[in-house]
């Protein structure tokens, strides 16, 4: 009769999360100061506050009968001006750990315009023309 050993696999520790004892990334996201011991959770809430803005963006640039440059402008100047006072004034991070100022302000920028300019052609298109 043959025994199969299973390891050590029962007597290791169990081992510890960094984010363990912290509130959830929604918590964290809109309290002022939060800590991010995972770096890779900062950025996704970055990307998605982003793709929130270009939504909200999207739908009052359509209803708002915007149009060309100027539009794109204040969306531009919009999405990075509100997340770079985010994570400097709210957040208060340091953004040496995350690859300077210029990483954290282009995260998720191109993937959230092309988002603001399909919401904004469709509303537009559906309110404005016959």
């Amino acid at each position: 009769m043959a025994t199969r050993r299973r390891g050590n696999v029962d007597n290791q520790p169990p081992s510890v999360s960094l984010t363990e004892g912290l509130p959830s990334v929604w918590q964290r996201a809109f309290s002022a100061k939060s800590q991010w011991p995972e770096k890779d959770e900062f950025l996704d809430v970055i990307y998605w506050m982003r793709q929130t803005i270009a939504i909200l963006a999207g739908l009052g640039w359509g209803l708002l009968p915007f149009r060309g440059f100027f539009g794109i402008a204040i969306f531009c100047a919009l999405n990075a001006g509100i997340l770079y006072i985010y994570f400097t004034s709210f957040q208060q991070v340091d953004d040496d750990d995350f690859g300077g100022p210029w990483e954290l302000t282009k995260e998720g920028f191109m993937s959230s315009f092309a988002l603001f300019m399909v919401v904004w052609i469709i509303v537009y298109s559906a309110v404005f023309f016959d």
